[in-house]
């Protein structure tokens, strides 16, 4: 493990690591929890409120492509509309879609980016491996 990677990081790629972190965490305790009660209901709030700082600042961070946008900001628009269905459906009583948004948003906003930032030569895989790619 090589902390200093991830403390040497911008502070920007550091609060949006953080982020997605917490709500991977929040994610899980919300699908495998009860639903439907206040301790749900506030998580749910702050799920919500760390997915939009996610891809917010997810919209700042552009070392992938020489600072333009690269392939992987698809998921902030991804991200965002999938929030809307989220609250959208629960705020309608509509449980049903408010299950399957909430599913979706959790794989295709948290999981499949965070197996890109795991990839060789990305932060997270220096942070947690300890090592760069190629060494």
């Amino acid at each position: 493990m090589n902390i200093a990677a991830f403390t040497d990081a911008p502070w920007l790629i550091q609060i949006h690591a953080l982020c997605a972190l917490t709500a991977l965490a929040i994610g899980l305790v919300q699908w495998l929890g009860p639903k439907g009660r206040l301790p749900h209901r506030l998580l749910g709030m702050t799920f919500v409120a760390l997915m939009i700082a996610t891809a917010v600042s997810a919209l700042f961070i552009r070392q992938i492509n020489d600072g333009a946008f690269s392939w992987i900001h698809i998921f902030v628009p991804v991200t965002l509309v999938g929030l809307t269905g989220l609250v959208w459906s629960v705020r309608r009583g509509d449980l049903a879609g408010h299950r399957k948004n909430a599913t979706s948003l959790f794989f295709a906003a948290l999981m499949i980016p965070g197996l890109f930032a795991f990839l060789p030569g990305r932060l997270m895989f220096e942070t947690v491996f300890g090592a760069t790619f190629g060494s």
